[in-house]
């Protein structure tokens, strides 16, 4: 099988320390203005889902539906993670474009 690109993506982020993760993180950088992707597992509760949606439009963040919680956590080396926040502009795009059209040009 192989490797997912966002996901590795993401795991690259976290190491340049462009990934906020957690609900709680998430919210703070989409509402400071500090997030360039917001990303929510689409096995979050529909609750989660719908309160990063609405955020993310009101502040004009790019909102993304992808993976699992598991999936998400793993890529970047923690737990189970329902929302990531992408804080580093260049990666929030290269990920946004390679989850959006799955990489191609």
């Amino acid at each position: 099988m192989r490797p997912d690109p966002v996901l590795q993506l993401l795991g690259l982020a976290q190491k340049a320390g462009g990934v906020k993760s957690g609900e709680f993180m998430t919210e703070s950088t989409i509402k400071e203005g500090k997030s360039f992707l917001c990303i929510v597992a689409a096995d979050a509760s529909d609750n989660t889902r719908k309160q990063f949606k609405d955020m993310c439009s009101y502040h004009q963040v790019p909102f993304l539906l992808y993976s699992d919680k598991e999936s998400l956590g793993h890529a970047i080396g923690k737990e189970f993670r329902a929302s990531l926040s992408i804080t580093n502009e260049n990666l929030a795009k290269q990920i946004l474009k390679k989850a959006t059209n799955g990489g191609s040009d």
